[in-house]
């Protein structure tokens, strides 16, 4: 929670939000991104990501195109104002990342991804539910 809270707090301050600097850090700044591949690369409903593109979108941070390849999909291109964004939230998440690295020891941090690598894994393959709770009396 105190994560999210300070990626928002970050964005706001380019009056933006956590979903989009996240988006901008998914799409490929060269060559487009399709937009279906958004959500699952982001962990997110298709509803979000048309959400998130839509806004992105109105404040001049993408634009869509069709796809060359596939005339039945659009591509997603940064503009040069969202290329910039995506630097600046390429820039928040790096800090982050350096102040863990710097505080955290490396084999403890190995122990998080893993236990959290675990935890997602459960979670993503329903296997929470397959626990009952045991009363204790």
């Amino acid at each position: 929670m105190q994560v999210h809270k300070m990626y928002s707090e970050e964005a706001s301050k380019k009056d933006s939000t956590m979903a989009t600097g996240f988006a901008l850090i998914s799409l490929d700044p060269h060559q487009g991104t399709p937009s279906t591949t958004l959500g699952p690369k982001m962990g997110i409903e298709s509803t979000s990501v048309s959400r998130t593109l839509k806004s992105m979108e109105k404040r001049g941070l993408i634009e869509r195109r069709p796809n060359p390849e596939d005339g039945r999909s659009i591509l997603i291109y940064l503009t040069p104002y969202g290329q910039e964004m995506r630097e600046y939230s390429k820039s928040i998440v790096h800090a982050f990342d350096s102040a863990v690295r710097e505080n955290v020891e490396e084999k403890d941090l190995n122990t998080f991804i893993k236990v959290a690598e675990t935890i997602i894994e459960l979670i993503e393959n329903n296997k929470i539910h397959h626990y009952k709770t045991v009363k204790h009396a």
